[in-house]
């Protein structure tokens, strides 16, 4: 069978954007779901990755791509090394022309299959920004900046780094049925709650697909500087104040033809900006405190967000 360009290990939410593009740039690719349903109306292959099973075989029954796409989470040591161990083992006939990307294939086998990693931007969560000359903390941080390296997930993402794969930490993600405004009641219940709320980063599914099509397409010499071994952070540029979104969120639809009245986080956000002297919204950088800065991505890959701002 031919190598495809890209098989995706559970095609969920991103599936649903990334397959019809894929579909548009005629990249072959195969997809898994855990019962085999159809996504975006397209067939999918039954499968589960059971890291405790000693039975991996359902692997060695995967077709064959040049990437492999892993949108579910893998926690802790060993997974990510048994899943590309695996695959690279019961997948390693040779189906396309060397190329140097692949000069060191004897010695790191699983290089020839590149795997890509969907992570989350949560890994940084509580971590400061770089420290200026004056002393002070800058709300800064870059896919260099510290995480928090305990983090199951990181853990799993930075042993698949080892193996030469890539990490995509996706911020938080938005379009079709995901809408950020339905999160509202959720989030800030509380007036304390609004006010513990500082920045949010997003992304559409939109730029998730459109990032991870510019991977796979990216050829040997950007996969070998800036895909084998290399985490990146995305979001559409943005930082989003949450006390800006629940004042611009702030109309309820009238009920029974009565007056329109503001949502309760908004009237929050109002009294809050009184007592803790925030003169307007947005509020600055350093008031929110934790800020991405992307730009390394989207510079490095030649693209700039279709979605930006929610």
């Amino acid at each position: 069978m031919e190598e495809l360009d890209i098989l995706i290990l559970g095609a969920g939410w991103t599936a649903t954007f990334l397959i019809p593009l894929l579909e548009a740039r005629k990249l072959s690719f195969a997809a898994t779901t855990g019962d085999g349903r159809e996504v975006a109306g397209s067939p999918t292959i039954p499968f589960r990755f059971d890291p405790s099973s000693k039975d991996q075989s359902s692997i060695a029954s995967l077709p064959r791509a040049r990437y492999i796409l892993i949108t579910f989470p893998l926690v802790g040591n060993g997974p990510s090394r048994l899943l590309v161990d695996t695959y690279t083992a019961t997948h390693r006939q040779r189906s396309h022309a060397p190329s140097a990307a692949d000069d060191d294939e004897e010695v790191h086998p699983s290089r020839k299959f590149r795997f890509i990693q969907l992570g989350s931007t949560g890994i940084w969560q509580g971590q400061q920004g770089k420290v200026r000359e004056d002393g002070t903390n800058s709300p800064w941080q870059t896919r260099q900046s510290p995480f928090t390296e305990t983090d199951k997930r990181a853990i799993a993402e930075t042993e698949l780094l080892s193996l030469g794969g890539c990490v995509l930490n996706l911020s938080g993600l938005w379009g079709g049925a995901r809408d950020p405004r339905h999160w509202v009641d959720r989030v800030a219940t509380t007036k304390e709650a609004v006010k513990s709320k500082k920045s949010l980063h997003m992304i559409h599914g939109v730029d998730v697909a459109r990032a991870i099509a510019a991977v796979v397409a990216s050829g040997d010499e950007k996969w070998a500087s800036a895909g084998r071994g290399q985490r990146w952070m995305l979001t559409d540029g943005f930082v989003y104040d949450w006390w800006a979104l629940f004042a611009g969120w702030a109309e309820l639809q009238s009920v029974d033809g009565e007056e329109a009245v503001p949502t309760k986080q908004a009237q929050w956000v109002y009294e809050l900006m009184v007592e803790e002297d925030v003169r307007a919204l947005p509020r600055s950088m350093e008031q929110l405190e934790r800020c991405y800065d992307v730009r390394e991505f989207w510079k490095t890959f030649g693209l700039a967000p279709l979605k930006g701002r929610i």
